[in-house]
């Protein structure tokens, strides 16, 4: 089949979304989309201004099966949540998550502990990226660096996904605060050690194309794209979208650069089931 209009990292109101999921079917209908799905921030053991609580995980459910018998005439809608590896007490394998009706989970790494084993929000805007290294980290952004990578492959070791949400998002975050570290050979051998375990485990990644438009970057980047083909790793194309309008924002882009690097087919969820469309 060839490939369509899909998204499956969709974030509404039930997180850190600014709308609900109706207004992001509506603008996926209209815009010729296939397939949708919803991947709420799952709970974390404490509460965030970012993340879905427990209390509305049956409320989440329940709307997204109302909008399927609504609109499941029109486009095929999914539901999943994007879950953050903690540590060995929090990760997406834990049986509360595994026992969730879901059609899948994306496993992604948003937090670090600073050396006082303080939990710390790495996925910031770069220059609060900055400033918070430099105060949980003394400012040594290699360290948040080794210990990003460390726990994105813990989250690998631990399983209970299928998606590996934004892998080398801090690639951004770390260039801005030490421009050139992406060319140091001890970055570029974290990076490609990380996916080779990806690739190891056959989980599928997605190209997230989320900072496109603003910073012109996907995450992973993509002058990893053709060792990612080279190791065979499945690719789908998401948008993070967290508005109706950025639904597919970037994807076009990222479909030229997978292209580019070897790929001829992404990922597609139809009739619930993974298929390969032909680009």
């Amino acid at each position: 089949m060839k490939a369509t209009l899909t998204n499956y990292h969709t974030h509404t109101s039930y997180c850190d979304g600014r709308c609900q999921m109706r207004d992001h079917i509506r603008f996926a209908i209209d815009r010729g989309f296939t397939s949708l799905g919803f991947s709420s921030h799952a709970p974390l053991p404490f509460p965030t201004a970012w993340t879905m609580e427990w209390d509305r995980m049956d409320e989440y459910l329940a709307e997204f099966h109302r909008m399927r018998r609504t609109y499941g005439h029109r486009i095929e809608l999914y539901i999943g949540l994007e879950i953050d590896y903690l540590d060995e007490c929090h990760n997406p394998a834990l049986p509360r998550f595994a026992n969730l009706p879901l059609d899948y989970r994306i496993g992604s790494v948003h937090l670090l502990r600073d050396p006082e084993g303080r939990i710390v929000d790495a996925d910031l805007p770069a220059d609060k990226f900055k400033r918070m290294v430099e105060e949980h980290f003394d400012g040594d952004v290699r360290e948040a660096v080794r210990q990003y990578y460390a726990r994105s492959t813990a989250m690998l070791r631990h399983g209970g996904f299928d998606i590996v949400g934004h892998a080398d998002k801090i690639h951004y975050n770390a260039s801005y605060m030490r421009p050139g570290i992406m060319d140091e050979p001890w970055y570029d051998a974290l990076v490609r050690s990380y996916f080779e375990d990806i690739a190891r485990q056959g989980l599928q990644m997605e190209v997230n194309t989320k900072a496109y438009q603003e910073l012109g970057v996907f995450y992973p980047d993509a002058r990893y794209f053709s060792f990612l083909h080279d190791l065979g790793i499945r690719i789908q194309v998401n948008t993070d979208a967290h508005y109706p309008d950025r639904i597919d924002s970037g994807r076009e882009a990222a479909l030229h650069a997978l292209r580019r690097a070897g790929y001829r087919h992404v990922m597609e969820l139809h009739d619930g089931e993974w298929t390969e469309a032909e680009l």
